[in-house]
């Protein structure tokens, strides 16, 4: 069946802060301009925000900008950071708080709010349709689409209805082609056709590796005696080594919520670590427990994140579009905020397309000029005074880490003279099994801490059973061949929703079973599998999470 196509000037992949800054910015420059900028943007999940998940500290700056009238307009920030909380944790039992004097600048968050980022991007949205932008929700961009000189020209979303074994079902419905003089990919971490774009046209030549980290996510509901509005508190140390860089979160919302979630790099090296089950230890610690015990869990969800920085920061450029946001990498790994840059960079790839569409361009350039318009930002000062953060935790490990950010950020104001690197590929970390300690992960108590297939269920986690599995994996016998012989199977402990199992069948022999319905699509095993074996694709359309307020 052929496929139907719809032009556009400008197709925009994903509905987070970046594609909805790109897309309000263009119309906003175009009723300046009394020109018409076509834009869409094609958003997987089924509603914007359902796939979005962070802490979230808000950094209000790049949305101040963009809208500069968003109090009036209603923006979901209600809660006022009110104080910061930073605790060591020594062991189990005991933790040092950090006096304030010592925590490195960018991580104090006077001024910036507790937010649903989820909730914000369901506004924005909001916004941008009354701009005369289109959504289309539950459609998932599932191909690039390239014109006769090589150049990108839009994108392809998947077909509807084929099952398990390729073969299309009485549902069947074919797929929609967008074509538009430029795309503008901002999909968040490790988009799956932004990883695509990046690898043809060599956008990462000469940059240091991406690195990253996943983070776990849980929602409660505490007692009122507890509840602190506006305060946040971080934690550095324990559960994790001293060679293990990661953390934890706890912000109180408003209506007596506790956000609260881990963060752990995926540049471990111990392939018997669970980062799910180190955040279940995490909340057992009586500096954590004590705000959760009489509290309700709401609801849980995980997703990767991208930590590299300026110097994992890919060309943003290429023939007939633009990348932006997390996809390409622009978190700031100090403040461990990206949507405030995310939005910032979708308002350069605004700018740097509109401009040429203004003047009559009729696409498919490489538009260099984006790297200089990010060079002469606001984005890019602040990515590069927090350039040495992954470098220097890498080369110093978490406490000395600590102390050389602080000296860099505090006494350097992020200008050393010289500059930290990490050239390792987090997919290439991990040490032998037979070489490392295993981890004795206490069983969930259902109380505090609980199990992931419990877990995953808060996550409200749907995927049409009989189609394709969206977990390909490139040799099927790389799992039980080499991964568990030498690594015991890191997926089965990396995934934080029980998708991967090695199952014993009854004549011994081991199967390699992947429960692809469970997937939270926070694509940790896309990047951490150490063969590289694991793509993640695209399910079908509004699969995978529906996020209420994450």
């Amino acid at each position: 069946m052929e496929r139907e196509s719809m032009e556009f000037d400008v197709v925009v992949v994903g509905g987070g802060p970046a594609g909805l800054s790109t897309a309000i910015r263009i119309r906003q420059l175009a009723e300046e301009a009394g020109k018409e900028i076509s834009v869409v943007v094609v958003e997987k999940a089924s509603e914007i925000g359902a796939h979005i998940l962070s802490g979230a500290v808000f950094e209000p700056t790049a949305l101040a900008e963009l809208i500069p009238d968003w109090e009036e307009k209603g923006a979901p920030l209600k809660t006022k950071v009110t104080g910061d909380i930073f605790h060591y944790m020594l062991s189990d039992s005991t933790a040092v708080k950090v006096p304030n004097l010592f925590i490195p600048k960018p991580m104090h968050n006077e001024g910036n709010y507790i937010a649903s980022l989820g909730n914000l991007c369901r506004w924005m949205a909001e916004q941008a349709e009354a701009l005369g932008v289109e959504i289309f929700p539950g459609f998932v961009a599932t191909e690039v689409l390239y014109a006769e000189d090589g150049s990108v020209k839009g994108i392809a979303t998947g077909d509807m209805g084929v099952d398990a074994n390729g073969e299309h079902k009485g549902s069947y419905t074919a797929g929609y082609e967008l074509h538009g003089k430029y795309t503008v990919f901002a999909e968040g971490c490790r988009g799956h056709l932004g990883k695509q774009i990046i690898s043809k046209f060599n956008l990462d030549e000469g940059k240091d590796p991406q690195h990253y980290g996943i983070g776990i996510k849980e929602i409660w509901d505490i007692d009122p005696a507890k509840h602190d509005e506006g305060q946040v508190i971080h934690t550095l140390g324990w559960p994790l080594k001293n060679d293990t860089e990661g953390g934890g979160f706890l912000y109180h919302a408003e209506n007596n919520q506790l956000y609260l979630g881990y963060i752990v790099s995926l540049s471990y090296s111990n392939p018997h670590l669970s980062p799910y089950e180190e955040f279940q230890r995490w909340k057992q610690h009586p500096k954590i427990k004590a705000y959760l015990e009489g509290g309700t869990r709401v609801t849980y969800g995980a997703r990767a994140m991208i930590k590299g920085g300026l110097l994992s920061l890919p060309k943003m450029s290429f023939p007939g579009g633009l990348i932006a946001g997390d996809n390409a990498g622009t978190l700031n790994p100090v403040k461990i905020k990206g949507s405030h840059t995310a939005i910032k960079s979708g308002m350069l790839a605004a700018e740097t397309v509109a401009s040429v569409l203004l003047a009559g361009d009729e696409g498919g350039k490489d538009l260099v000029e984006m790297q200089a318009n990010f060079e002469s930002s606001s984005l890019y000062d602040e990515l590069y005074t927090s350039r040495n953060h992954g470098g220097i935790l890498h080369s110093l490990g978490t406490f000395l880490g600590a102390a050389g950010i602080f000296i860099d950020q505090n006494i350097f104001g992020g200008k050393l003279p010289f500059t930290f690197r990490n050239k390792d590929k987090d997919h290439e970390t991990l040490k032998p099994a037979s070489q490392c300690p295993k981890i004795d992960y206490p069983k969930p108590d259902g109380v505090i801490s609980f199990s992931r297939l419990d877990s995953v269920f808060l996550s409200n986690t749907n995927h049409e059973e009989d189609q394709p599995c969206h977990l390909q994996l490139k040799d099927a016998s790389i799992p039980l061949s080499e991964n568990l012989p030498k690594f015991d199977e890191p997926a089965q402990r990396y995934c934080p929703a029980g998708v991967y199992e090695i199952i014993e069948e009854d004549d011994g022999s081991k199967k390699f079973q992947i429960n692809a319905q469970n997937c939270v699509h926070c694509k940790t095993c896309d990047i951490k599998d150490p063969a590289q074996n694991i793509t993640w694709v695209a399910p079908e359309g509004m699969g995978g999470p529906n996020y209420p307020n994450m």
